[in-house]
């Protein structure tokens, strides 16, 4: 079946979610989440033959780092969509793969995207995209996840780390206002761009992670899991991921190397 054509938006604005391929983790310790945002001011600018800034390639709105995915808020400028996400996608995947001595695909081939055509759902979506740690119970409030824009909208961060236009936005909605909303559930039946509706995978406690491995290897301990069969080690890796289990936890309680449980497909 033919892919159907992304819908345009008269704004040009639009909501975009990047994900990892099979559900890889593209966030493993926060020097990645930090080289992305990193990576999104670097490629928002747009440079002449003397590598000074000569313009924008598009520009940022907000946007929260979710683990296994991310969410843009993003308005087309020099660049169209598709090649402001494969600059941000490239860039990064050169990192993360040297990083973690890993080659090919990063993200999920095609990523995806709606339009934003009014002021009405530019708010819900700044409320959403905010409230992703939210809802997936990782913080209590927004203002507490550090890999989101939020604290772009409150100052809680330097000037020089500004990377949205968070002045378009107060020039339409005063910060009071905006907090307000952006702190307020939205609810069950708003529907935003998703992974096809599927709910967030639930993390496991170490304790449930062992009982796992028990479970599947009758194994006890670090140094007896890593005398494993490699095939038998790696299925079982491979099952604890399905799970729920992060890589990062993998590593701290097998002592198998981040490079190996990632390269270990899903």
């Amino acid at each position: 079946m033919p892919r159907q054509p992304r819908k345009p938006s008269s704004t040009g604005i639009f909501h975009v979610m990047m994900r990892g391929i099979n559900h890889q983790e593209i966030f493993c310790d926060a020097e990645d989440y930090y080289q992305f945002i990193n990576t999104l001011d670097r490629m928002r600018i747009q440079y002449d033959d003397d590598g000074l800034p000569s313009g924008t390639n598009f520009t940022l709105y907000a946007y929260c780092l979710m683990g296994n995915h991310c969410h843009l808020l993003i308005r087309e400028r020099e660049d169209n969509l598709a090649m402001a996400v494969k600059r941000i996608s490239s860039s990064y995947v050169y990192y993360f793969n040297h990083k973690y001595f890993r080659d090919g695909h990063l993200f999920k081939e095609r990523f995806k995207s709606e339009p934003v055509n009014d002021m009405a759902y530019f708010t819900t979506l700044l409320r959403y995209i905010h409230q992703n740690p939210v809802k997936a119970g990782i913080v209590e409030h927004v203002k507490d996840y550090e890999y989101s824009s939020w604290n772009e909208y409150t100052d809680e961060v330097d000037p020089i780390f500004h990377i949205c236009d968070t002045a378009t936005v107060f020039r339409r909605i005063p910060f009071t206002e905006l907090e307000a909303i952006v702190n307020e559930p939205l609810p069950d039946e708003v529907c935003c761009l998703d992974y096809d509706n599927e709910k967030p995978k639930l993390r496991l406690s170490d304790d449930q992670v062992w009982q796992h491995i028990i479970q599947l290897t009758n194994t006890t301990n670090a140094t007896d899991f890593q005398r494993l069969e490699k095939d038998l080690r790696h299925e079982a890796l491979r099952e604890l991921r399905l799970q729920g289990a992060s890589v990062r936890q993998l590593e701290r309680l097998t002592g198998i190397s981040r490079g190996i449980i990632q390269y270990i497909k899903l």
